[in-house]
């Protein structure tokens, strides 16, 4: 929908205003803190009024996430569509409220572009994290590049320009716009690309960045499987991991696990029927809410499901998806215990601890680091004197974890064995 928005206020840039009205689902959105630094996450410039008691969404009988209500030149509402890719419905809407105006004499005041900047952080808003024994990979998401640096923080190189753009070529001179996730596979760096909707590739041997799916424009499932993966729309990819001739992506605009066959290149809805919810079973009736974190463990796919609040598992001989954590797209909170009462708020990253069978998840709104026992383990809250910022990304390797804290625009190298984190000085 912010997609849509933006290219709406481009085109009607002399008739239409955009205000937006933030009302929070979960409760960390509640304070408007958290709403603030998401609006600068995502790039918003247009107004934003926060909305914590619901009294605007009362006020126009609104239903549900996203909605837009059009306002004609009196301020009445007009009109109202609900959910995401409707730019051409709203563009027919909004082509009639201005022929209905007509020529009548009207001044139009456009609204200055809105900022409330962050602070200047070598890192902003940093989230996909890649591991090596020696090499670490940063998504610097606001910065719109990515970070080859060592294990202590020290940058080696940069891929990307640091400005938005979709553009392949040199690893400087390319462009990412808000890269998300990484996934590196021998002298192969993957990235999700989530604002170009594109899934990207660094060969690091050259540094050479090339775009492997997606057209850079927000798309469904329509045609998958019939047309070349570069002319094939992606839908907000959030995560990605892989095996040796596979990705798995999550998509969470389409709340749907994806598949790409590297050998056939070749695109194909892995899991998900499209709707938001949290049902299990067969792959293809299964429901998912927002999935943007992914970990691989052997036959099994985990899935961070955010909206969910929820952690799920998809077998990949089956093809069966199962609910571990998570009793409803509404149910959220911050409680340890079994499967059945834990609950989480907004988990957005998943790694597998490489010395134990123990699934760490970073659970974002309750800016905590939980551990899941696999083999039908408890959740529990890893303790650490350190104190996180709506996290959103991880990596693990041999007796570490790396904690992108990413409202706090910083990475984190954290000791599981001895309970102490350090912050590493990135860019400083």
């Amino acid at each position: 929908a912010l997609d849509d928005m933006r290219r709406l206020a481009a085109r009607h840039s002399d008739s239409l205003v955009v205000i937006g009205i933030h009302t929070p689902k979960f409760d960390a959105e509640r304070r408007s803190r958290l709403a603030l630094k998401t609006i600068n996450r995502l790039g918003v410039r247009f107004p934003v009024a926060h909305d914590p008691d619901f009294i605007t969404w009362q006020h126009y009988g609104v239903r549900a996430w996203p909605t837009v209500v059009l306002l004609d030149l009196e301020g009445n509402a007009v009109h109202s569509v609900q959910g995401d890719m409707q730019r051409d419905e709203l563009e027919k809407r909004i082509n009639q409220i201005l022929d209905a105006a007509g020529s009548a004499d009207r001044v139009f005041d456009g609204v200055q572009p809105v900022s409330r900047p962050e602070p200047r952080h070598p890192l902003q808003f940093p989230i996909g994290l890649a591991a090596t024994a020696s090499h670490l990979y940063v998504a610097d998401t606001g910065h719109h590049r990515v970070l080859e640096c060592t294990l202590e923080g020290r940058i080696l190189r940069q891929f990307g320009s640091g400005n938005p753009g979709n553009l392949d070529g040199a690893g400087g001179e390319a462009g990412f716009n808000l890269p998300r996730a990484l996934y590196l596979a021998k002298d192969l760096l993957y990235v999700v690309d989530s604002g170009n909707h594109t899934l990207r590739r660094i060969k690091l041997l050259t540094g050479e960045v090339e775009t492997i799916a997606g057209t850079g424009r927000v798309g469904g499932s329509a045609s998958l499987g019939r047309v070349d993966p570069l002319q094939q729309p992606l839908n907000m990819p959030c995560s990605i991991v892989g095996s040796s001739d596979r990705l798995y992506v999550a998509m969470a605009g389409a709340n749907q696990i994806w598949e790409y066959d590297l050998v056939q290149r070749k695109l194909s809805v892995l899991a998900g029927s499209g709707q938001l919810g949290l049902s299990d079973g067969p792959a293809a009736s299964a429901t998912f809410a927002q999935p943007t974190g992914l970990a691989l463990v052997q036959q099994t796919l985990y899935i961070a499901d955010a909206a969910g609040s929820a952690i799920r598992s998809l077998h990949l001989g089956n093809r069966q998806v199962q609910t571990l954590v998570g009793q409803g797209v509404f149910s959220f909170g911050a409680e340890d215990g079994s499967r059945t009462a834990a609950l989480l708020q907004y988990p957005t990253a998943l790694a597998l601890d490489p010395q134990a069978p123990v699934l760490w998840v970073v659970d974002s709104y309750n800016s905590t680091l939980r551990m899941l026992r696999l083999g039908g383990g408890e959740l529990r809250r890893f303790e650490l004197d350190y104190a996180f910022s709506e996290p959103m990304g991880m990596a693990s390797g041999p007796g570490m974890l790396f904690i992108a804290n990413t409202n706090a625009h910083e990475v984190v190298r954290i000791d599981p064995e001895a309970r102490t984190a350090h912050r590493l000085s990135i860019g400083e």
